[in-house]
C-alpha cells in the first residue's frame, strides 16, 4: 500500500510520472504496492532502493536540464508559441537562432527569467529564455545555441504543431461511413492462404463501389523474418515497416518478367496454397510465408532493371538508417533468430562495434529486406490509389499497434528508447478482469524525448504514406500507460505518464501532412479529461454500442453519442455482433477460466443488457415489435443495432465484414495467448463456410444480405454536418 511506501519514493515516483495510486473502471481508488512502484521506476533508471540512488535521481530531476545549453526538443502550438530555455555559465551570453524547415533563419529575442543562478558540477550556471513566436509554419525546425565566446554549441529540434486538427476536406462538412477487415481473414481464389494486398484493393474497390469512405485494416506491421511467427497483428517485429506476407505475388513487376520455367515454379507454389482459401481451418502464416519467402527470392534472384533500380534506391534514399537497421536485424534474425542473446556480443546493439562486419557478411540478405519494403511500398500505394479511384473519400486507414515484440526488430535497433524489465498492458477492466500483459516494452518518456521524438515520427511517416488515416490502438498510451513489472502479472502495474502534448501534437502534424484522417482508440481505464483533451485538439474518439450506457443502467440514446468519433457495433476484441448477441464472448471466457463473476451472472447481466437494447430498438421503429428474442433472430438484429448506430451523430461508421456475411466467432480473447487461436479465424459465413471476396459481388444471396446491413447506414452519406 502507499502508506507503507516511504514518502521520498512517492515523491520520486510522482517526479517521473509514476502513478502511486489510480481510479479503476469502477471509479475505485487503487494503491500500488511498493514492489511494482520500486520495479517500475527501475525501468527508468531510477534506483530508489539506496540513498546513493535516490541522490543521484533528485540531481537527475533538479540538475540534469542545466547540463544541456539547449532542451533537445520543445514541441508548441501552431498559434501559441512559447519559450526555449538555456544553460550557460552565468558570464556567457547566449544566443538562438531558429532555422526553419522550409529554409531561412531568424534570432530569437531573448526575454527576462526568474530563475537564480545554480551551481551545477562546480559551475555557476544562469538560465536564459528565448520567445518563439506564433504563426510559425508547421512542421520540424532546428534551433541553435552558442555562447558568445563561441565555447559550446548546440542544436535541438523546435516542432510546430497544428492547434487542432482538421481532417481532409472531402471528410469535414460530411458524414462518412466504411468497413473494417482483419486483412489476413480475408481472401478471394487467387490469394495464398491469406488475404493479402490484392484483395485489400478488391475489398476496397467493391466497398466504393458501395458508398463507403474508407476501409479500416489490422495493423500490417512487419512480422518476424521466420517461423514461427507470432500471429498477432498487435505484437509486431517493428511498426515502422510492412509485413511482406500481404505482398501479393503476381503483382509484382519483376514475376511478369520471369523466364517461364521460374514463373511455374513459382505458380506451383501458389497451386499448393490455393485449397486453403476454401477451408474454414485456421490460418497458418507459417506455410504461408514459407511459400512466398521461397517465391520472392526466385522473383529477386535476378537483377533489376535500370529503372526498377532507380526507384529502390530512390526507396532506400528516403528511409535512410531505419531502413538500413531493420533489413539488418532481418538478416541477423533469419541466421540466429530473434533472441539476440544468442547473437555474438559485438551485434547485440544496434551500435555494436561488429555490426558493420557482419553486415557486410549478409549484405545479400540486407539487400533482399530492403527489397522486400520497396515491393510493399509500391503495393500499397496501388491499393490507396484503387481505393480512391473507386470514390472512396479517404481509402485504406491503417491501424496502429501499441507497441512491439519484446524481441523484435524495434527491440533491437531501438533499445535506446525502450524500457527493460516491464511490459505494458492494462488493469483488470470489462475485456478481461484479471488484466491484460501484452508483452511489449514500452517507449521510456525520457529517452523518448532526448530522442527528439524522432523514431515516433518515423514511424508515423511510414504508416501514412499511403493511408487517409490512422487508428491509433490504445490511444490512451499517448497519455500513460499500464507498465507492468515482469514477472509480478498483470494487476500488479501502475500507470506511467506521457508528454501528451508532444506526442498527440506530432500525430496530429504527421497526420496533418500526410491528408488523412485520426481516429484514437479512447476505451478502458482513463480520465475523462483525456477525452476533452483529443476532442480539442481535433483528434476522433471511439464509441462502440454495446459499451456506450447513460450511466444509470440503460444504453445511451443515439443522439447522445459523441459526434466526432468512429461509430462501430463491435470490435476485434469481441465477437462479431451475431456471436456478441448469442453470448460467444461469455461462454468463451467462461471456458478458458477468464471470468472472476459466477457465470450464471454474467449470462443474466447479459441478457438484460439485451433487453434494454431491445427495447430502444422497438422504442425507436427499428425492430419489429414481434421480435423480442435478440438470439432468435441474429440477422434481423444485426441490421437494426446498425440502423441505430446511423442515428447517432458519429462523423464516420463502420461495418465490421464479419457482420456482414453472419460470421460469429471472435478474432481474439484478451488476456489469452495459446488458450484461443487468436488472429487465426479466417472470416467465415454464418455456417462456417469460409468467405470469398468474390461472393460480395457476384454470389446473390451474399450480396443481398450485404446490401441490407449497408442500406442500414448508408443513409448517413452527405447527411448534414453533426
Amino acid at each position: 500500500m502507499t502508506a507503507r511506501i516511504p514518502d521520498e519514493v512517492v515523491a520520486l515516483a510522482r517526479a517521473f510520472g509514476v502513478a502511486t495510486e489510480y481510479r479503476d473502471q469502477a471509479g475505485s481508488l487503487v494503491h500500488v504496492d511498493g514492489e511494482a512502484l520500486t520495479r517500475v521506476l527501475a525501468a527508468l533508471h531510477v534506483d530508489v532502493t539506496t540513498p546513493r540512488g535516490r541522490a543521484a535521481a533528485w540531481d537527475r530531476i533538479t540538475n540534469g536540464p542545466w547540463r544541456r545549453l539547449l532542451p533537445p526538443v520543445r514541441i508548441v502550438r501552431e498559434s501559441q508559441g512559447g519559450l526555449v530555455r538555456t544553460h550557460a555559465a552565468a558570464d556567457a551570453g547566449v544566443d538562438v537562432a531558429l532555422e526553419l524547415e522550409a529554409g531561412g533563419r531568424q534570432q530569437l529575442a531573448e526575454i527576462a527569467d526568474p530563475a537564480a543562478p545554480r551551481q551545477v558540477d562546480g559551475v555557476r550556471l544562469r538560465r536564459r529564455a528565448f520567445r518563439i513566436p506564433p504563426g510559425l509554419p508547421l512542421g520540424w525546425h532546428t534551433l541553435h545555441a552558442s555562447t558568445a565566446e563561441g565555447k559550446r554549441l548546440e542544436s535541438g529540434m523546435l516542432v510546430v504543431t497544428p492547434d487542432r486538427f482538421e481532417p481532409p476536406a472531402a471528410l469535414r462538412d460530411r458524414r462518412t461511413w466504411g468497413l473494417m477487415a482483419q486483412l489476413y481473414a480475408t481472401r478471394s481464389r487467387g490469394s495464398w492462404g491469406l488475404g493479402d494486398l490484392h484483395d485489400l484493393a478488391t475489398l476496397a474497390a467493391w466497398g466504393g463501389g458501395q458508398g463507403a469512405g474508407f476501409v479500416l485494416v489490422n495493423p500490417l506491421h512487419a512480422a518476424e523474418v521466420s517461423p514461427p511467427l507470432a500471429p498477432s497483428p498487435y505484437l509486431p517485429a517493428t511498426r515502422r515497416f510492412f509485413n511482406p506476407i500481404y505482398l501479393h505475388i503476381e503483382d509484382i513487376p519483376e514475376y511478369a518478367a520471369l523466364p517461364p520455367a521460374e514463373r511455374r515454379a513459382i505458380d506451383a507454389l501458389a497451386a499448393g496454397l490455393a485449397p486453403l482459401n476454401e477451408s474454414g481451418d485456421l490460418l497458418d502464416r507459417d506455410r504461408v510465408w514459407r511459400a512466398k519467402k521461397e517465391a520472392l527470392e526466385l522473383l529477386l534472384a535476378r537483377p533489376l532493371t535500370a529503372d526498377r533500380q532507380a526507384a529502390f534506391a530512390a526507396f532506400v534514399h528516403r528511409e535512410g538508417e531505419g531502413l538500413e537497421r531493420f533489413a539488418t536485424w532481418c538478416s541477423f534474425a533469419e541466421a540466429w533468430g530473434i533472441a539476440t542473446h544468442a547473437w555474438p556480443a559485438g551485434v547485440r546493439h544496434p551500435t555494436g562495434p561488429e555490426v558493420a562486419e557482419y553486415r557486410g557478411r549478409f549484405a545479400d540478405r540486407v539487400e533482399f529486406f530492403k527489397k522486400l519494403q520497396w515491393l510493399v511500398d509500391e503495393q500499397l500505394a496501388r491499393v490507396q490509389a484503387a481505393a480512391r479511384a473507386a470514390g472512396m473519400a479517404a481509402g485504406v486507414v491503417h491501424d496502429l499497434a501499441v507497441g512491439v515484440h519484446p524481441e523484435g526488430a524495434d527491440a533491437w535497433a531501438l533499445e535506446d528508447v525502450l524500457a527493460r524489465g516491464v511490459s505494458v498492458g492494462a488493469p483488470p477492466d470489462m475485456y478481461n478482469q484479471l488484466g491484460q500483459d501484452w508483452s511489449q516494452p514500452p517507449w521510456r518518456p525520457d529517452a523518448l524525448e532526448a530522442a527528439a521524438y524522432a523514431p515516433y515520427r518515423d514511424m508515423l511517416r511510414t504508416i501514412l504514406r499511403h493511408a487517409g488515416g490512422i487508428r491509433v490502438d490504445h490511444a490512451l498510451g499517448l497519455f500513460r500507460l499500464w507498465w507492468i513489472p515482469h514477472g509480478l502479472g498483470a494487476a500488479r502495474g501502475t500507470f506511467v505518464r506521457y508528454d501528451h502534448e508532444a506526442l498527440v501534437g506530432i500525430l496530429a502534424l504527421e497526420a496533418h501532412r500526410a491528408g488523412g484522417f485520426v481516429v484514437g482508440e479512447d476505451l478502458g481505464t482513463f480520465d475523462f479529461w483525456i477525452r476533452e483533451y483529443l476532442e480539442d485538439r481535433g483528434i476522433a474518439g471511439t464509441s462502440i454500442l454495446w459499451f456506450e450506457g447513460d450511466g444509470a443502467g440503460g444504453p445511451l440514446p443515439p443522439e447522445r453519442w459523441r459526434a466526432n468519433c468512429l461509430g462501430t457495433v463491435t470490435v476485434h476484441d469481441i465477437p462479431p455482433t451475431a456471436g456478441f448477441i448469442a453470448g460467444e464472448h461469455i461462454r468463451l471466457r467462461h471456458d478458458l477460466g477468464l471470468l472472476t463473476t459466477d457465470v450464471d451472472t454474467e449470462w443474466t447481466n447479459h441478457r438484460r443488457w439485451l433487453a434494454v437494447w431491445m427495447d430502444l430498438l422497438h422504442d425507436r421503429g427499428l425492430l419489429d415489435p414481434t421480435i423480442t428474442d435478440a438470439a432468435a433472430a441474429p440477422e434481423v438484429v444485426v441490421e437494426a443495432v446498425h440502423r441505430l448506430l446511423a442515428l447517432t451523430p458519429c462523423r464516420l461508421i463502420a461495418i465490421a465484414l464479419p457482420d456482414l456475411v453472419g460470421d460469429t466467432r471472435a478474432q481474439n480473447q484478451p488476456g489469452t495467448d495459446q488458450e484461443y487461436p487468436n488472429w487465426r479465424v479466417p472470416t467465415c459465413h454464418a455456417d462456417g463456410r469460409p468467405l470469398l471476396l468474390e461472393e460480395l459481388a457476384h454470389d446473390p444471396v451474399v450480396a443481398a444480405r450485404c446490401r441490407r446491413l449497408i442500406d442500414a447506414v448508408r443513409s448517413i452519406a452527405g447527411a448534414h454536418k453533426a
